[in-house]
């Protein structure tokens, strides 16, 4: 897993305004509410964002908005039953402040009613005098990093309970980017981190190399797709370019339904124009982050790949197959419309570098970039459904709470409770874009990563994380999680989402056997996976910021369960049992976070 940079600030809006629930062919959740018109949400919105501002300043005590911050707001969010949510970046005297973030909550009337704040204390720098120039802070960050730096900016860096003035470097490396923040004082690198999101961490691939293990996943065969997908029929359609009917022959869900675009009779692009003009393109063994600089895929058949690796439409079959469903699964579950809500395409390279092993979200092209393996360890392109919808949700976590790891080692593992988080959550959306497509070929279950032929059959699982032996996985918090790797880290999560949804003890579910274990021997009984995703995604989206730890998680979804269900509600209680089930409870929160 690799995190996204910190961006410079931006003033744009992306405006929610439903997800009270889940709904849609697999889920039966509370409605998501009606959509509102563009111009009164454009209206409502900019009222929102002016009245949390206004509020933010005037609880300056509680919010922690002090003389010199200004407020960018980054996402509003109108909830049907009336709560108001703004997401603000901030800046102190014009300089962008990392871990300055914070939600403004709000009535339906816009009076002020609460903060969700990363920064527990003031972030304004002891000084505001750098005695690094910002061309030694670039060579700084060119040792650390290994590569070529661009342009050192100045930051206010509030992370890490207090704050520094600071330089922000991108450095370029052969493996791709890194951030790296310098103080401006001392000259002491106070993070090192990568901007993409690897789906394998280093750790794991080292320990994959001492067990002689492969990553292997089971390809299908080619064969005949039926007569419903066949065609490439476009309606009748005399305009260029415009919709049709495709077949996909995919490496590991057989052959699938695919939009496509006809471009002008008889010729077809690998390009959705029902989703945003969602797109697949060949790499062709470079390392480029620019989604314009890969090879269009296209057809004079429209049917796409041979379900061999032979073919080199066949992972690109299977990568725009995930990455629609990832997106109709956002979509008709939470009325998200596109990674950020912004109604954009989302966007996949396959083939992305030579002998790469991995698969990652990657920001700084906003779009998925799959290596075709090393040839060794691991001999396949990750195109497999619940990656896809992992590294996916990776980008939605980006666009919302920017969970952050705490630090990262010399070899690029991550650590800390909000990166473990930050995995948790890719896991858990992953596993249900499984659920959400259905699909007979990759059966829906709460395992990630069970079709990638691991000799423990998995490579994690929701319901009892400790049997990952690969990773370490763990079942249950304690102080020593901050310290742990966040593959590892992220089993106390998904194993409170699990007991949620599907509660303690023994069950089969689609032909999978569970049988989830509690820290304190109690019995969680289950509230069901439409209502457990509904009270994750809405605390994800309201109520969690880049600092989210365990406990501050706990909060969020009790908060959510509130939001939809009411406190004195079934549902809430269970989410206050299932966190205790992982001994994550109010009684043992820290005194002060890390």
């Amino acid at each position: 897993m690799r995190r996204p940079h910190i961006r410079s600030v931006a003033v744009a809006i992306a405006v929610t305004t439903a997800a009270t629930g889940l709904a849609g062919t697999a889920f039966a959740g509370p409605s998501t509410g009606a959509e509102r018109s563009s111009a009164s949400t454009t209206t409502n919105a900019t009222a929102v964002v002016e009245a949390a501002r206004t509020a933010a300043f005037a609880h300056a005590s509680a919010t922690g908005v002090s003389q010199g911050d200004e407020l960018h707001a980054q996402d509003v969010m109108l909830d049907p039953e009336g709560a108001r949510h703004v997401r603000f970046v901030r800046t102190h005297g014009g300089m962008p402040v990392l871990g300055g973030d914070l939600i403004v909550h709000l009535d339906h009337q816009l009076a002020y009613t609460g903060v969700t704040r990363a920064a527990g204390h003031a972030v304004q720098p002891a000084t505001t005098q750098a005695k690094l120039t910002a061309d030694q802070a670039a060579a700084k960050a060119a040792q650390a990093a290994k590569g070529d730096a661009g342009t050192a900016q100045l930051v206010v860096d509030a992370r890490g309970g207090s704050s520094a003035l600071a330089y922000q470097v991108t450095v370029t490396g052969q493996d791709g980017t890194n951030t790296v923040v310098i103080d401006a004082v001392t000259g002491k690198v106070r993070s090192n981190t990568p901007d993409s999101d690897e789906f394998l961490s280093p750790k794991l691939l080292e320990n994959l190399r001492e067990h002689g293990e492969t990553i292997d996943p089971a390809t299908g065969t080619a064969s005949a797709a039926p007569e419903s997908l066949l065609g490439s029929g476009v309606s009748g359609a005399t305009r260029y370019p415009s919709a049709a009917k495709g077949t996909g022959k995919t490496l590991f869900v057989g052959n699938v339904g695919l939009t496509t675009t006809a471009t002008s009779r008889g010729h077809y692009q690998l390009k959705d124009p029902s989703r945003y003009g969602t797109e697949t393109r060949d790499a062709k063994g470079s390392y480029t982050e620019k989604f314009g600089a890969g090879a269009k895929f296209t057809s004079t058949t429209n049917v796409w790949g041979n379900g061999t690796t032979g073919n080199r439409a066949s992972a690109a079959a299977d990568a725009q197959y995930g990455i629609t469903q990832t997106l109709d699964f956002y979509k008709k579950t939470f009325g998200r419309n596109g990674i950020a809500n912004n109604s954009k395409a989302a966007q996949g390279m396959v083939h992305w570098g030579k002998k790469v092993a991995n698969a990652f979200w990657d920001p700084t092209c906003t779009c998925m970039l799959y290596g075709d393996g090393d040839g060794q360890t691991f001999k396949k392109p990750l195109v497999v459904l619940d990656v896809t919808g992992h590294e996916l949700t990776h980008g939605v976590v980006d666009a919302t709470a920017k969970l952050q790891p705490t630090y990262v080692d010399s070899d690029g593992n991550q650590y800390g409770e909000p990166g473990a988080l930050n995995e948790s959550l890719a896991d858990i959306f992953g596993s249900n874009v499984e659920f959400y497509t259905n699909n007979k070929k990759d059966t829906p279950d709460y395992l990630i990563g069970e079709k990638l032929g691991l000799a423990q059959k998995f490579l994690r699982r929701l319901d009892h994380p400790s049997l990952d032996k690969l990773e370490g996985t763990i079942d249950y918090w304690s102080p020593d999680t901050y310290y742990t790797e966040v593959h590892a880290g992220s089993g106390v999560s998904s194993h409170a989402y699990y007991l949620l949804a599907e509660g303690s003890g023994k069950k089969t579910i689609n032909g999978v056997t569970y049988d989830s274990p509690t820290y304190d021997h109690s019995t969680v009984k289950g509230i069901g996976r439409a209502k457990a995703t509904a009270i994750f995604y809405r605390a994800l989206t309201r109520y969690m910021v880049s600092t989210t730890d365990f406990h501050d998680a706990r909060l969020a979804t009790l908060k959510a369960a509130k939001d939809l269900y009411g406190a004195n509600s079934t549902e809430y209680k269970t989410v206050d049992k299932a966190w205790a089930a992982v001994n994550v409870t109010a009684a043992n929160t820290p005194a002060a976070h890390h």
